[in-house]
């Protein structure tokens, strides 16, 4: 029997991988089989710069404190998505229309949200392009995508910008209870194992409603909202403020600021090609808005491979303050690390600085790198921004700071900030608390 031969027109092909990108699922750890309403959605996932948050670790360095803390960018964006696709569907029951077109591109705003972070997240934010913020990269890869798409993406730029008139679209992408923040607590506690992070997403969602087009929360769902806010405190102290990952994620960018040094004063410093284009001098390193075009193409080629690579073959590099951040990264031999709630005395500062150049032969400038101080800070609820409101059953609305008896609102407001010291261990053979006593 002579085989059938199926002959496909480009439409015809295009409705066959439409109706297949609906079919398909994913199965997420937290959420288990998910998908998405719009093959459009899809077509974002499958872009090779989305495809690059599988390569961008989502907490940095936080694995060499919590080692199965090795999820992706990747990851979190997909549940944040699929947590605004079940807010929406929760928001339309309630009897507030969504329309088909705003749906796809709330998903879509924060599905790219993130796809401007470069390599480890934030523990890089400002030493591969100094003077940019992933924000902005984000918005200049969306509008990349948009033009590309031929205008695909004008309202879902409009919601990540908060340009359009339903602000509690863009409420949902980024805001003071956003599906951002809850994927990433809960994620972040599922990796890390730190059960204090977990928080009750799936309840807090139902809880949402919109009134007067502001995103408020029913009046009962307080004590999960209580839960959320005590989440987020514990989980940066505990997680992402761990002074251990503060120490490791300052040996990295310590380690690519001299890497950068060495590269300007032209020392022979080897890193990946597309690493390369932005320590070495040139337009990437010094002007890199000159040609944004330009800067995404380099930019959606880096990655955490590009990193470790590199410091790989740093470590016997023979500037021994590169090699020896290179070393300590790559072995997890880290910075002693000390935490205090005042600044620290600039002559414990430069005494440690000067048993480095007495003793060890280093110049003062190569001390710095090793021996230094910075300041870290959280602040939980920004109570004068966009508040948390809570729907009354007469219909009022009330600030969480008027509803909650069990949190002090304004001690979450206040920044809280901590001082930190790091110094090479080895500075001490034996003890070195007494120091610091």
């Amino acid at each position: 029997m002579q085989a059938l031969r199926i002959i496909c027109t480009p439409e015809m092909e295009e409705e066959f991988r439409a109706i297949a990108n609906k079919r398909k699922i994913i199965n997420d750890p937290l959420y288990g089989f998910i998908n998405f309403p719009s093959p459009v959605i899809y077509d974002l996932i499958d872009h090779p710069w989305f495809q690059r948050l599988r390569r961008i670790r989502q907490l940095g360095l936080t694995f060499y404190v919590y080692p199965a803390a090795n999820h992706t960018r990747f990851q979190h964006a997909l549940g944040a998505a699929h947590l605004m696709n079940t807010a929406l569907e929760v928001i339309s029951r309630k009897g507030y229309q969504v329309s088909d077109e705003e749906r796809d591109a709330a998903i879509a705003a924060i599905l790219l949200h993130d796809i401007g972070h470069g390599p480890f997240s934030h523990a890089l934010e400002h030493s591969i392009v100094e003077t940019i913020g992933h924000e902005t990269i984000s918005g200049l890869f969306m509008e990349k995508l948009n033009k590309a798409s031929g205008g695909a993406l004008d309202l879902a730029i409009r919601i990540f910008d908060d340009c359009y008139s339903r602000s509690f679209l863009h409420q949902l992408v980024s805001s003071q209870l956003d599906m951002d923040r809850l994927d990433y607590l809960n994620r972040d506690s599922f990796f890390t194992g730190v059960t204090e992070g977990m928080v009750g997403s799936e309840r807090i969602i139902k809880m949402l409603k919109v009134v007067d087009d502001q995103l408020v929360v029913e009046r009962k769902g307080i004590y999960s909202i209580e839960k959320y806010l005590i989440s987020r405190r514990l989980m940066y102290w505990q997680v992402y403020l761990h002074k251990t990952v503060i120490a490791a994620e300052q040996m990295l960018v310590k380690a690519l600021s001299r890497a950068r040094e060495l590269a300007y004063n032209g020392v022979d410093l080897w890193a990946t090609p597309v690493l390369h284009e932005f320590l070495f001098p040139g337009a990437l390193s010094d002007r890199p808005m000159d040609d944004p075009d330009h800067l995404l193409e380099q930019f959606s080629k880096l990655d955490d491979t590009d990193i470790f690579s590199s410091i790989k073959v740093w470590v016997d590099h023979p500037d021994r303050v590169l090699s020896m951040l290179s070393e300590g990264l790559l072995n997890r031999k880290l910075s002693g690390i000390r935490i205090a709630k005042t600044p620290w005395d600039a002559n414990l500062i430069e005494h440690l600085q000067k048993r480095l150049v007495n003793e060890f032969g280093f110049s003062q400038h190569e001390a710095e790198y090793l021996v230094f101080t910075d300041k870290v800070s959280n602040s939980t609820y920004a109570e004068n921004e966009d508040q948390i409101l809570l729907f009354e059953n007469s219909g009022q609305l009330i600030t969480l700071s008027e509803a909650s008896d069990i949190i002090n609102v304004s001690l979450l407001s206040k920044a809280d900030s901590k001082f930190f010291l790091c110094f090479p261990k080895w500075l001490f053979a034996k003890n070195y608390t007494n120091i610091f006593s």
